[in-house]
């Protein structure tokens, strides 16, 4: 295989009547599924759009998402997923990083884009309203509608594996997907076909996914744990079902109509999850749950237990620039919980010291994934793709040339039967509710406020969502009011990356390198037990 979307007419080779993607009421077999990508792909070609042209998509979890990401993929372009939950300059920011010359959109988030101002864009397609409606777009990009698309292909239902791009091999770029780094904005991490494949073959492998699985999609396809929802179904000939989530609700109520037999989650959702009130008919096929992007509380855990008590727990980490990196066997949680298990299948996790070389059994070292899933490095960032992305420090035999690495700069522990434990982030990044987050991003919105003249971004653990945003900020106004920022931040900010505390400082401890002490503020955080802050 060299493209995604082979991995999609595999199955409707074999099971063309399968359903390869669920709704609410609307359910697209394989084969379906097929035909309306390749449909996509031909008009995207029609518009003049290249092979490798980024094109972007910012919509809620739907049927045209889905066809979108394999759109794309049958065009020779590269997807890029954008979380429906980000703001109109974060939006904008990736679309211009990326060069994206297209977008797909609904025509409601296609007016709030074009209110932020005007986007370096030569087309939109614009999703019609629910009512059946034509949207309307005052944008300055040339629009087209998601059922013309379609309408000049209508008579042609039968669409062949030969429709994707013969030019394609399976190294060619497929995607990039934003993560949030520990300096400056969003950076985009390029995946290969190869990469999209190897994933799903992989997650596939270790979950034991089958034709008869339906996979409940309810995290973000914007993340490489939300998008392997998909590719990992699609690898097994299995159904996967969208679900935008607000509320513990949804999930419940979409595990009981479908019949759902998977759900991955983060720590947050789980949490949700863990207490609300689960009918039988909800839980009653579900044969695996799993936890990601977080460590899940051993309270938690338990409890899921006690409902789920047919259902195996799998706990993993992984990194986007590697897709999936470690996962714990169900049989292994119960003697070792707070492990992050061994390497996923087609991968190798070395655990070194600075110079490389490798640790002893608990020792702590750096993570280093080796294997077909480490990504293609950062879009248009040659510095940061060189500092994360170096050669294995594995000798190849003969002189071969060594491997290419992702160097996590997470800190671990190997013990002497070969499970990991992970220790500490070594950069400045905050993981809250599943996210990882650039604590400069966030200091950049404050900074546009005018309401400070020096402000930090710092995580505080929390049991809850893994950490907390703490402002800790130096008044550039009189009086400063906390909560008038506050409200500058939900305006400009995505829910997840909103303060929950203000403390208010005369100065902000620096180190010997003039930057802000970020370990201090943090430690003082967690000890300080008497705190003269201003908190909300």
């Amino acid at each position: 295989m060299r493209n995604i979307l082979d991995l999609v007419q595999a199955t409707a080779h074999q099971a063309p009547d399968s359903h390869a993607v669920v709704f609410g009421d609307i359910r697209l077999r394989y084969q379906e599924l097929v035909e309306r990508a390749c449909a996509l792909g031909d008009a995207i070609a029609s518009l003049g759009i290249a092979p490798g042209a980024r094109i972007g998509i910012f919509l809620d979890k739907r049927i045209e998402t889905v066809v979108s990401l394999l759109g794309i993929a049958a065009a020779g372009c590269v997807f890029v997923p954008i979380n429906p939950l980000l703001k109109p300059q974060q939006v904008a920011h990736i679309l211009h990083d990326c060069g994206a010359t297209c977008l797909i959109t609904s025509a409601t988030r296609a007016r709030l884009l074009a209110e932020n101002g005007p986007l370096a864009l030569t087309h939109t397609i614009l999703t019609e309203a629910h009512d059946g409606t034509a949207p309307t777009y005052d944008g300055t990009a040339r629009v087209q509608r998601w059922s013309e698309c379609f309408a000049r292909d209508a008579v042609d239902t039968q669409r062949k594996a030969s429709d994707v791009p013969t030019s394609g091999i399976d190294t060619d770029l497929a995607a990039i997907l934003y993560t949030s780094g520990s300096t400056g904005r969003p950076k985009g991490v390029m995946l290969s076909h190869r990469n999209l494949l190897e994933g799903a073959w992989s997650v596939a492998h270790y979950l034991n996914h089958t034709c008869a699985d339906r996979i409940l999609a309810v995290l973000p396809l914007s993340f490489d744990a939300g998008l392997s929802q998909l590719t990992s179904a699609w690898a097994s000939g299995a159904t996967a079902v969208l679900v935008n989530y607000l509320g513990p609700q949804d999930v419940i109520e979409a595990c009981a109509r479908e019949r759902i037999t998977a759900i991955t989650g983060v720590p947050p959702l789980w949490m949700q999850l863990a207490h609300a009130r689960w009918p039988d008919a909800a839980c009653a096929t579900l044969r695996y749950f799993a936890n990601t992007g977080g460590r899940m509380p051993r309270a938690v855990l338990q409890r899921l237990r006690v409902l789920f008590p047919q259902a195996k727990p799998y706990l993993m980490y992984g990194l986007t620039e590697a897709f999936r990196s470690t996962y714990l066997e169900p049989a292994e949680v119960d003697h070792r919980p707070d492990s992050i298990g061994k390497a996923v299948p087609n991968a190798r996790i070395l655990v070194v010291r600075p110079d490389g070389s490798r640790c002893a059994p608990e020792e702590p070292g750096e993570l280093v994934h080796v294997g077909a899933c480490v990504t293609m490095g950062y879009w248009g960032d040659a510095a940061r793709t060189s500092e994360r992305y170096r050669p294995s420090p594995e000798q190849k035999p003969g002189g071969a040339a060594p491997d290419t690495a992702v160097w996590s700069g997470d800190l671990v522990r190997r013990d002497v039967h070969g499970f990991l434990y992970f220790i500490a982030r070594n950069d400045a990044q905050i993981k809250s509710s599943g996210y990882r987050i650039s604590p400069e991003e966030v200091e950049e919105i404050i900074h546009e406020s005018g309401l400070v003249s020096e402000v930090a971004a710092v995580g505080v653990p929390d049991d809850a969502l893994g950490e907390t945003i703490t402002l800790v900020v130096v008044p550039a106004v009189t009086p400063f009011l906390a909560q008038t920022l506050l409200s500058w931040c939900k305006q400009r900010l995505p829910s997840y990356m909103v303060p929950h505390r203000i403390i208010v400082r005369t100065d902000i401890p620096h180190n010997a390198n003039g930057k802000f002490d970020r370990v201090a503020l943090r430690d003082a955080l967690v000890s300080a037990s008497n705190s003269q802050a201003r908190s909300i």
